[in-house]
């Protein structure tokens, strides 16, 4: 097992659970490098000050904030130092809130978390408690000096640590204009639903891959031994005299009716790590 990225307590009521934070999310796209295109050498990157054009040495810096255009309030250690909470080693849970009471705008990484030495007891016992009950539970903790509001919930055998966003993180949807309800017909939307019910399938996680990851592998692994590689695109087809909604609603139709419906359901996937149907429809674990 990878090495956990916290060590703490899980902290609810007087009982505390101890338990190890691991990651539950992985980035397997490819990472590139800047190299000069004559020699290939990787490229540095010099803190250069604006104002006089000369590289500043990492001494030399200090943290400002811009409360207006090229203005700054600069602070200092100490002032990090007098702002920052208790560095606590444990998820407080505040709250055990309904799972689907909960926005899916809210959540954002995934963790696992698993028992810790002396957790073997508590440990599956909140986390049958948790999946009895449906409920969530609400935490906050600190993770790298930052404090982060999370959620506890219950995935198989797993109890999981989400972090969630902050009320004031997201952009409040009554400030952006959407289209009302009465700019179409009936009869489109009956072939609207005609279309997803054709598309209707089980979640299946597995079947969604990175395409371009994939193809940009393929170009490197070629590369390596010197040959050249034929990538397919799987564009699909733009009818760009099409304009009609019915028109392009009825050749969906046509073009959905006959393909192949996958299987492979997972049954709880709505607690995979990616997340998370519409949270009216939420469930617990």
């Amino acid at each position: 097992m990878a090495r956990a990225i916290w060590t703490g307590a899980l902290s609810f009521g007087l009982v505390n659970i101890p338990v190890e934070v691991h990651t539950a999310v992985r980035d397997s796209r490819p990472r590139f490098r800047l190299l000069h295109g004559k020699d290939r050498s990787p490229i540095s990157f010099e803190r250069v000050c604006q104002k006089e054009g000369r590289p500043v040495a990492w001494q030399d810096l200090v943290k400002g904030y811009e409360y207006e255009k090229g203005r700054f309030v600069v602070l200092t250690k100490e002032d990090f130092a007098a702002a920052a909470l208790e560095k606590t080693k444990r998820i407080d849970i505040l709250d055990f809130v309904k799972a689907e009471e909960i926005d899916d705008r809210f959540f954002d990484t995934p963790y696992y978390l698993t028992p810790a030495k002396g957790g073997d007891l508590g440990y599956p016992l909140l986390r049958e408690a948790i999946r009895d009950t449906g409920r969530i539970g609400i935490a906050k903790f600190i993770l790298r000096d930052v404090q982060h509001l999370g959620a506890v919930e219950v995935i198989g055998g797993a109890l999981t640590l989400s972090t969630l966003r902050f009320a004031d993180d997201l952009v409040d949807v009554e400030s952006i204009t959407f289209p009302g309800r009465k700019a179409f017909k009936k009869q489109e939307l009956d072939m609207a639903k005609g279309l997803i019910e054709n598309l209707a399938a089980e979640w299946n996680p597995k079947k969604y891959t990175d395409d371009y990851s994939d193809n940009l592998m393929r170009l490197i692994k070629a590369k390596l031994k010197g040959k050249q590689v034929d990538l397919v695109s799987e564009e699909r087809p733009r009818a760009s005299n099409v304009v009609d909604l019915m028109e392009r609603l009825r050749r969906s139709l046509e073009a959905s009716g006959g393909r192949a419906r996958s299987g492979g359901g997972t049954g709880r996937n709505r607690k995979a790590a990616g997340r998370r149907k519409g949270s009216s429809r939420r469930h617990a674990a």
